[in-house]
């Protein structure tokens, strides 16, 4: 994999406030009354994913059909941060999505990549895209992953991961490369604990969800007690009760988006300090209890694919569309990974 420079378009605007939608009072202690969608960067490549805000104060996110990860940083604009980011074969990727998807930060900084149209899960040991990568689960009992979504990782290094099948060339459950027969959400335990430049644990992989359609974004609730998961397939999230050794129980709906006006659904997937769950859904961000009350959302006039929190006190909510990326001031902090 190799890092380029080539920047893109940047655009700094700000949004109406007609795109704050407020249906609970409770929303008042998370979005302030006075809060304006700002776009930062546009010009993208369709589809933009997977964002996450490194410990060097930047942000970094995938523009999945040109194969990219993005680096946009504050007064400095974006450039191409790796390219290819996923797919890296030597014959011509035949389908839409040949980058890399959702990344979060180890207990270490360290940056994980759900590689999408790579088929692994990987891990930059420093933030040089030139620097050595770790393959930390590209297998699950001795067939190919068919392409890692999103991620979090657990207080205690273990890493929880999707893995739909977006990123192959049909993207259908009948693909001709596809090996597995689930869609299925694993954990890597140990997966900080891995040493840089090892082969995958591949023994060690955990499948602890194999009935959801198409299992997407994915979710610690603060205390780690609760998985949460988005089912782009169901357009819904649901939530897991984790047990002391890490495995899940349960699975109960959080909320149904189905019939929400606006194009979206349940993708990314992240929470604040108080537990409020934030997720992608119809017409933009959708806000809610921990319980899956909905008590607003922050329209968005692209599709929303994920968001995360950033800047250096965590209060300012990046979301990345189709082409463009916004981000919004809060009045909670949000959980980095």
């Amino acid at each position: 994999m190799a890092a380029l420079t080539t920047v893109t378009v940047m655009v700094t605007t700000t949004m109406a406030q007609q795109e704050i939608e407020r249906l609970d009072p409770a929303f008042d202690a998370i979005v302030a009354p006075t809060a304006k969608l700002e776009k930062i960067a546009s010009g993208f490549n369709t589809w933009t994913e997977g964002p996450v805000w490194t410990r060097a104060g930047f942000l970094l996110f995938a523009e999945i059909p040109a194969n990219n990860i993005v680096k946009w940083a504050p007064g400095s604009g974006a450039t191409v941060f790796l390219h290819p980011s996923g797919y890296a074969g030597t014959e011509p990727f035949k389908g839409r999505e040949p980058g890399s998807n959702g990344m979060t930060l180890d207990q270490d900084g360290r940056v994980t990549v759900a590689g999408h149209a790579a088929r692994t899960v990987y891990r930059f040991e420093t933030l040089d895209p030139k620097g050595p990568i770790t393959i930390l689960a590209d297998s699950y009992q001795g067939k190919k992953l068919n392409s890692p979504n999103d991620l979090v990782y657990a207080a205690d290094g273990s890493l929880y991961f999707t893995d739909p099948p977006y990123g192959l060339e049909t993207q259908q459950d009948n693909d001709p490369k596809k090996e597995l027969t689930i869609n299925g959400v694993y954990r890597i335990p140990n997966a900080r604990q891995h040493r840089a430049g090892a082969a995958p644990a591949r023994d060690q992989l955990q499948l602890i969800i194999s009935d959801l359609t198409r299992p997407n974004g994915v979710a610690l609730a603060p205390d780690g007690k609760t998985l949460y998961v988005a089912d782009s397939g169901k357009r819904s999230i649901f939530k897991y009760a984790v047990r002391p050794d890490g495995s899940v129980t349960g699975g109960s709906l959080v909320i149904d988006t189905t019939g929400g006006e606006g194009a979206g659904a349940p993708d990314g997937i992240r929470v604040d300090r108080a537990g409020n769950l934030y997720s992608s859904g119809p017409g933009g961000v959708w806000v809610m209890s921990a319980e899956g009350k909905h008590v607003g959302s922050i329209k968005v006039p692209e599709r929303v694919g994920n968001l995360t929190f950033g800047d250096p006190d965590g209060r300012t909510l990046y979301i990345v569309a189709s082409t463009s990326v916004f981000r919004i001031p809060l009045k909670v902090q949000g959980v980095h990974y």
